[in-house]
């Protein structure tokens, strides 16, 4: 499903579908190289296979304005990550089989002791970055008219359980995803995942861990539709339970003609089951409109968080939310925000592919302290027995981002793309969030094929 809301950050990954393998550091890669020609011969068809490469060079520094939770004055590490995958056609029949692959390889250029955990690497015992780490997979696919069921390690697209691409490596999880498009206009959507691998990990794990999550040996489920057609309207409707945690309802509805989108977001989440982190009933909104002049674009944005506690989720992009953005979600309890956003494609100066994007954020009135005492957002101290809660009253924070974007469009090192972006959050004590500084340089080179 195609990304609903106009504000989300963009997907760099490409469609990477793969079950889990345990391999050295150039394993991933090259099982993909040894399978290259078995997975040609699937369809029995010339060209029945494509393969694609990223290359991604990722910088980043956190510069924390004094003293982390960690004790870091500032985090920075810079990392080279390859990304391979294969995707297969499918065998003749009503029924065709097919088989997909990937492969992740990230290396070590700077980040010692000391100012590593950007989550670009992983981190051994004594905080230091890996000099290297990889991962491979694979998923087994059935195609039956326009439905495709896969079961494997995926790459997962939906408001209730979407994973990110926002470090080196895509998240994966582990476990079936069903989609049809055998209605019209109709893009159905159900799954069910029971493992999970992190960014900077290389295998995966039977927990989901969000906010205050922590559910160990649990899975998720979830069904949806989302319309997609030639009108000015839209809309999408989802479910999903994490198991012994919540249950999570998305609703999404959207209008878009000539200049002008509108867009509406919200999530209804209640415990269920063992209610592993408390009782959770939270509402959580958003209200977008977006106009077009020109190369130019202007953005406002509303979001709210009704309930005791935070809008909370498992998977690095699964919040739809308007609010949610480079640094901060914004989804506090009972924390409202507005967005003023601008962005222009610079053309006009004579540079086709470069676009520039300004932001601004502000959110107010988080109030933490009637979360559930004893649940995961109001936990009780070990040594006091008293309820320690994530977030007081009066909590007030804010985020700007500035980012310069551009891709070559033509020549030898066309799709070569640099992006350059800069984030601050400031906030008072009282709500979660790091007063930081952060500075992203991030340099992609796809390459792409037929096999």
């Amino acid at each position: 499903m195609v990304k609903l809301s106009s504000t989300r950050e963009p997907k760099n990954r490409l469609a990477c579908r793969s079950k889990p393998l345990t391999v050295l550091p150039l394993g991933g890669l090259a099982l993909l190289l040894l399978t290259l020609e078995a997975r040609a011969d699937i369809t029995h068809q010339p060209r029945s296979a494509a393969w694609s490469l990223l290359s991604r060079n990722y910088f980043l520094h956190n510069d924390f304005r004094g003293s982390s939770p960690t004790g870091q004055s500032y985090q920075e590490e810079w990392a080279q990550g390859f990304i391979a995958e294969i995707t297969s056609g499918f065998t003749p029949g009503t029924i065709g089989l097919g088989f997909d692959t990937h492969g992740f390889l990230g290396l070590k250029l700077d980040g010692g002791r000391g100012h590593a955990g950007t989550g670009l690497l992983p981190l051994d015992t004594d905080g230091r970055a890996a000099d290297n780490y990889s991962s491979a997979g694979a998923a087994l696919k059935l195609r039956l008219g326009q439905s495709l069921l896969r079961y494997g390690e995926m790459t997962v697209e939906t408001p209730v359980f979407d994973t990110s691409d926002k470090r080196l490596q895509p998240e994966y999880a582990t476990g079936f995803l069903f989609e049809s498009r055998d209605f019209a206009e109709l893009n159905i959507q159900a799954g069910r995942f029971t493992r999970f691998k992190n960014q900077n990990a290389s295998s995966g794990r039977g927990d989901f861990t969000g906010y205050g999550a922590s559910t160990q040996g649990s899975a998720i489920s979830f069904v949806g539709a989302s319309l997609e057609n030639e009108t000015p309207f839209g809309a999408a409707l989802y479910a999903s339970q994490l198991d012994e945690t919540w249950r999570q309802a998305y609703l999404n509805l959207h209008f878009q003609q000539g200049a002008l989108t509108l867009e509406g977001n919200l999530y209804k989440t209640r415990d269920q089951g063992e209610a592993r982190v408390g009782e959770v009933d939270t509402l959580a909104y958003s209200l977008l409109t977006k106009y077009q002049v020109g190369s130019q674009a202007f953005t406002i944005a509303f979001q709210h968080v009704r309930g005791d506690t935070p809008f909370d989720f498992v998977g690095g992009d699964s919040i739809y939310l308007a609010n949610s953005i480079k640094y901060a979600d914004f989804n506090g309890p009972h924390e409202r925000s507005w967005q003023a956003r601008y962005d222009i494609e610079l053309d006009a100066i004579g540079i086709p592919n470069l676009t520039f994007m300004a932001r601004y954020v502000s959110g107010r009135g988080i109030d933490g302290s009637k979360a559930p005492s004893g649940g995961a957002y109001n936990p009780l101290s070990p040594v006091t027995g008293l309820p320690t809660p994530q977030q007081g009253s009066g909590g007030r924070h804010w985020e700007r981002d500035l980012e310069l974007r551009y891709s070559i469009p033509s020549g030898p090192a066309k799709d070569l793309t640099l992006n350059l972006s800069h984030v601050s959050h400031r906030g008072n004590d009282v709500q979660a969030a790091d007063d930081i500084d952060r500075v992203y340089l991030i340099l992609e080179y796809p390459l792409k094929g037929w096999l």
